[in-house]
C-alpha cells in the first residue's frame, strides 16, 4: 500500500494550466476577475464571492484528480492501493479527497499527549461506509516528547476502544520505530519528539503479543458486514471544507467523543449526487450503507445539481430535515443558475419563510421536515441539534440503536445473518448496566476478545423488536455481543445460569515473594520482598531505579480451601503494572495485561504445593 499523509500545507490556487482548466471546467474565463484574487472587488461583493468560490472548486477538482487521482493510478501499475488521510488545512472538501482512498485514514493521538484529531476519525469511518469501504485505518496513539516511555497495552486500551467504537478497525501505529540495533543502545531509535514508542525496546515487548492478539481479534470482526448508521449528514458544497457533526450527536469528552443512540455518518454532495437511492424510505448506497433520515446543512447557497438530486430523494421516499436554499454558491450558468434553485426550491418547499412550528411536507413518497427546531442550529454549528433530529426518528417509529446508562460505548455492524455490538466500558470503575439493543431475533453471545472465549447469555428479554440485557463490565472492559440468527445456530442448553459468576474469594496470598531481577540492568539478582509493593518505593536503589521485567515466584497450600472439581477457581492478581506471564505448577497459563486481572486455574490447581511464578 502506498499513503498520501495528512495535508499539512494550506491552500494551492493557481497553477500553469488553471486558467484553461478553469474555463473548461466553469464555463466562464476568469481573466477579468483575477483582481480579487489580491482583495479587489470586481463587479460587487456578490459577484467576487461567487468567483471565489468557483476559484476554490476548480482548485479541489484539480488536486483530487491531478495529485490523489493520478498518485492511486501510479500505484495500481505496481500493484500498490491507497489509504489517505484527507484533512489538516487541505484545498479540498475533506470527506472528497478521502473518497478516492481504498483504505480511508484518520489520526488520533494519545490522549493528553499532542493534538485534538478526533474529527478526523469520524471522517475516514463516515467515507468508508458511504463507500462500501471494509477498513478504516487510523495513524493511532501519536504523541508529542511527554509521551516519555509511559505508556504501554494496558493504558491505551480504553482509548483504542474508543476508536473501535468510532468505526476504525485497522490500528497503524505511530510510531513503530525501526530499531537495527541491539541492546547495548537502549532505548533505541524514536522518531524525534513523536509517536509512542511502539517496539521492540520496550521493556514489556515480550508479552505485547497478548495486546496484539487483542487488537487483530477486534479489527477482524470489525471489518465484517457493514456498520450501522440512522442519520445521514449532508455536507455543504464548496471546498475547503471539514465535516463536523453537532456537538450534540456526541457524549463524553472532546477528545473521546461517543456517539449516542443514534450512530451517524456525513456525506460530500459529491457522494450524494453519484451514489445515492432511496429503498424502503432509506437512503442507501451500493456499499450497504442505509440511513432513515438525511439532515441538510442548515446554508443559503446549493447548486441546481445537488437541489434536484434532493428532490429525487424527495419524490422515491426519503425522510430529510432542511430548509430551501435561495441561490447558487458561484458565478456558473449566472444568473439562470439562481432562477433554476428558486423554482425548485418553492416546488418542493412552496415559500422560503420558515415556519414558526415544525413543519412536514409530504413530496412525492418521502417527507421533509423543516421550521420550528428543525430549521435552528446551536451557536457556531450548521446543523440542528441532535435531540431535534432523535425525537424525529422516534416519531417515526425508529427505536435507538443501543442505550443504556451513559457509561458504556458501543459500535454496530451487521452480516447476513449475525447483528454484532461493541461494547465497551468507558470508565475506569465497575459498571453493571441494563443495556438495550435493536434487535428482536436471536439468542445473544458474549464473544471475549482479550481470551478469545466465546458463551451464550442466558438472562435477557426479546420484545418490540429490541432485546435487553443485564450486562457486567469490569474497569475499561469490552466484549462483543452478537445475536445469530442463522437456523443452524445451537440453543443453550443450561439457561438456569445467570449471564457473570458470582466470585468468592477462598484464598489471599499475603506474604513474602522471592524475586530476582536483570543484573544488566542494574536490577539485584535475589531478593525477597514482604508484601507486593511498588517498586518506586523501595529503599533497595536497584528496585526503585529499576526499569525491566522481574520474576516473582511464591510456594503456598490451599489446605481444602476450593474443590475444583465442584467450581471454577481463578487467580485473581488484582490490578498489575503493567503486565504479567503467569506459571502455574509448571504450566504457562499465558499473560493479562488488562482488567478484569484473573484467569482460570482449575485445571493446575492441587491442594499442596503449589508453585506460583509471575513474571512482570
Amino acid at each position: 500500500m502506498i499513503h498520501i499523509d495528512s495535508w499539512e500545507m494550506g491552500a494551492q490556487n493557481w497553477s500553469d494550466n488553471f486558467r484553461e482548466e478553469f474555463i473548461k471546467r466553469r464555463k466562464y474565463d476568469p481573466l477579468k476577475y483575477l483582481p480579487v484574487y489580491a482583495g479587489k472587488i470586481v463587479g460587487s461583493t456578490e459577484i467576487s464571492e461567487r468567483f471565489l468560490w468557483d476559484v476554490r472548486q476548480t482548485a479541489m477538482e484539480l488536486v483530487v484528480e491531478n495529485h490523489a487521482f493520478h498518485f492511486k493510478e501510479l500505484g495500481r501499475r505496481n500493484g500498490f492501493t491507497l489509504s489517505v488521510e484527507p484533512y489538516d488545512m487541505n484545498p479540498t472538501a475533506d470527506l472528497v479527497l478521502g473518497a478516492v482512498a481504498d483504505v480511508p485514514m484518520c489520526e488520533f493521538w494519545t490522549k493528553g499527549r499532542g493534538f485534538n484529531s478526533a474529527f478526523s476519525c469520524i471522517e475516514a469511518t463516515s467515507i468508508a461506509h458511504v463507500y462500501g469501504r471494509p477498513v478504516v485505518a487510523a495513524e493511532s496513539f501519536t504523541a508529542d516528547d511527554s509521551e516519555a516511555w509511559k505508556m504501554y497495552p494496558g493504558n491505551v486500551k480504553n482509548q483504542g476502544d474508543w476508536a473501535f467504537c468510532m468505526g476504525i478497525n485497522k490500528f497503524v501505529y505511530h510510531t513503530f520505530a525501526h530499531q537495527p540495533l541491539n541492546e547495548k543502545y537502549l532505548p533505541g531509535m524514536t522518531m524525534g519528539p513523536y509517536g509512542v514508542h511502539w517496539d521492540r525496546h520496550q521493556t514489556w515487548w515480550p508479552m505485547a503479543d497478548a495486546y496484539h492478539n487483542y487488537v487483530t481479534r477486534c479489527q477482524y470482526i470489525l471489518r465484517q458486514g457493514r456498520a450501522v448508521a440512522d442519520i445521514l449528514y449532508l455536507t455543504p458544497e464548496g471546498a475547503p471544507h471539514v465535516f463536523r457533526a453537532p456537538k450534540s450527536a456526541l457524549a463524553g469528552d472532546d477528545v473521546l467523543p461517543d456517539k449516542r443512540g443514534y450512530s451517524f455518518d456525513g456525506v460530500s454532495p459529491t457522494a450524494l449526487i453519484e451514489l445515492a437511492e432511496v429503498k424502503d424510505n432509506s437512503i442507501v448506497f451500493p456499499g450497504g450503507a442505509s440511513y432513515k433520515i438525511m439532515v441538510m446543512p442548515n446554508f443559503k447557497t446549493m447548486t441546481p445539481e445537488l437541489l434536484h438530486k434532493i428532490e429525487y430523494l424527495l419524490k422515491n421516499g426519503a425522510q430529510i430535515i432542511g430548509a430551501p436554499p435561495v441561490k447558487s454558491p458561484g458565478l456558473q450558468a449566472y444568473p439562470d443558475c439562481d432562477s433554476e434553485v428558486q423554482k425548485l426550491a418553492l416546488e418542493i418547499w412552496k415559500t422560503f419563510d420558515i415556519p414558526v412550528e415544525e413543519t412536514e411536507i409530504h413530496y412525492g413518497q418521502g417527507n421533509l421536515f423543516w421550521g420550528g427546531n428543525y430549521c435552528k442550529t446551536d451557536s457556531g454549528e450548521i446543523f440542528p441539534n441532535y435531540i431535534v433530529t432523535e425525537s424525529l426518528l422516534d416519531k417515526l417509529d425508529v427505536n435507538e440503536d443501543f442505550s443504556a446508562s451513559g457509561s458504556l460505548r458501543y459500535t454496530h455492524r451487521i452480516t447476513e445473518d449475525r447483528d454484532i455490538y461493541f461494547v465497551s466500558n468507558r470508565t475506569e470503575t465497575t459498571v453493571k448496566d441494563i443495556c438495550t439493543f435493536r434487535v428482536g431475533q436471536g439468542v445473544p453471545e458474549i464473544w471475549d476478545p482479550v481470551t478469545g472465549e466465546t458463551r451464550f447469555l442466558t438472562d435477557f428479554k426479546s420484545e418490540n423488536s429490541q432485546t435487553v440485557i443485564p450486562l457486567h463490565f469490569d474497569r475499561y472492559q469490552s466484549y462483543f455481543v452478537v445475536f445469530d440468527h442463522s437456523e443452524s445456530q445451537e440453543r443453550p442448553k443450561d439457561i438456569s445460569k445467570p449471564n457473570f459468576p458470582d466470585f468468592k474469594t477462598a484464598k489471599i496470598l499475603d506474604g513474602k515473594w522471592q524475586v530476582s531481577f536483570d543484573t544488566k540492568r542494574g536490577g539485584p539478582e535475589n531478593i525477597t520482598f514482604d508484601s507486593l509493593t511498588d517498586w518506586s518505593v523501595n529503599e533497595n536503589e536497584g528496585v526503585k531505579y529499576y526499569s525491566g521485567t522481574a520474576k516473582y515466584s511464591k510456594t503456598f497450600d490451599l489446605e481444602g480451601a476450593v474443590n475444583s472439581s465442584k467450581n471454577n477457581v481463578y487467580l485473581n492478581l488484582g490490578e498489575v503494572k503493567n503486565m504479567a506471564r503467569i506459571t502455574l505448577n509448571g504450566k504457562n497459563l499465558g499473560i493479562l495485561w488488562t482488567s478484569p486481572w484473573r484467569l482460570d486455574v482449575s485445571e493446575v490447581i492441587k491442594n499442596k504445593g503449589i508453585n506460583l511464578k509471575l513474571k512482570l
